[in-house]
């Protein structure tokens, strides 16, 4: 029976063996990668310190007017530097128009990166991505300009709704999911695609089943990523949304209030006199609904965000240990 040896260390022409060299840490290198690990986690630390400094400045000037009566009422009968209102009809038209929003966008998206990934060659697809860098870089304005003409094509001039909103942002939401979902769909491995296509799959199937499986959490990802770059726009909704102080649930007919919108109109209102001695008055009551509604905007982001991980966990492929 015979028994396999460890190689002996072979020694070099100085006398020094090979492991004794594996065994010497070069100063010079050491020295190179603790300058690159201060380097890098300096550049951390001068990226996070905006983001942190943001969310704590919000978070402390908001959290005082935030409250359950702040959420669930709205500002339908407060006026001057009342101590009421609330943000209730706003949480309601961001969500939906958001919602509708991403509805547009999300399939819109996902079936032009599949189109530029898995079938798009030649002139064609070369206009299409052109068209949709260009898209990347419209300004937000520019974007609700186009829907309110659009609409006051089709509807008539002074038209305001949800709806309107909700095209509006899926313009600016579209090139968004495209790119995102373009990257995501380029790292599914090609031998993936083969082995399927080998098997005798049709190539739509193929698609669904196997490149949109794969690479499901990273669409999801960028999906939310898209959601969170709209859902903070202001002036796109102040040109077709409007702004109303009362509950409306209808995408499709009245003007709605936003989030957005409701901090840039309770920050344009500033301080109040208080001329009545019989009504509770708060001089710099519209400061504070504006923190406190930027500080449930940032809470909304966050919370679309983790729903959106858990649902790709959910839909994403198991792999075996």
């Amino acid at each position: 029976m015979s028994t396999t040896s460890a190689p002996a260390p072979t020694a070099s022409s100085g006398g020094v063996s090979t492991r004794d060299l594996l065994r010497t840490v070069d100063k010079r290198r050491r020295r190179t990668d603790r300058i690159m690990r201060v380097l890098v986690a300096a550049a951390f630390v001068l990226a996070m310190a905006p983001l942190v400094s943001l969310v704590w400045t919000v978070a402390a000037n908001g959290v005082e007017r935030l409250s359950p009566y702040f959420l669930s009422h709205s500002m339908r009968g407060v006026f001057g530097g009342m101590d009421a209102g609330g943000i209730y009809h706003a949480i309601v038209g961001t969500v939906e128009i958001t919602l509708f929003a991403a509805l547009i966008s999300v399939p819109v998206g996902i079936l032009v990166a599949v189109y530029l990934v898995e079938y798009g060659r030649g002139a064609l697809a070369k206009a299409v991505t052109f068209f949709v860098d260009v898209m990347t870089g419209i300004p937000s304005i520019v974007a609700g300009l186009f829907a309110y003409a659009l609409f006051a094509v089709l509807m008539g001039p002074g038209v305001k709704m949800g709806a309107v909103g909700s095209v509006a942002l899926s313009v600016l939401m579209i090139p968004v999911v495209v790119r995102s979902c373009e990257e995501m769909l380029r790292l599914v491995p090609d031998e993936l695609r083969e082995a399927a296509l080998a098997l005798g799959v049709p190539r739509w199937l193929m698609v669904v089943k196997v490149v949109l499986r794969t690479a499901v959490a990273g669409i999801g990802t960028g999906v939310m990523i898209a959601i969170a770059r709209v859902i903070g726009e202001t002036a796109p909704l102040l040109i077709t949304v409007g702004v109303i102080d009362s509950i409306n649930y209808n995408l499709f007919e009245g003007r709605m209030m936003t989030l957005p919108v409701y901090v840039y109109r309770q920050y344009s209102q500033g301080l109040a006199p208080c001329n009545d001695a019989s009504v509770a008055c708060i001089p710099d009551v519209a400061y504070l609904r504006a923190w406190a509604a930027a500080l449930v905007l940032i809470l909304i982001v966050m919370l679309l965000n983790l729903a959106g991980r858990l649902i790709t966990r959910m839909f994403a492929p198991k792999l075996a240990r």
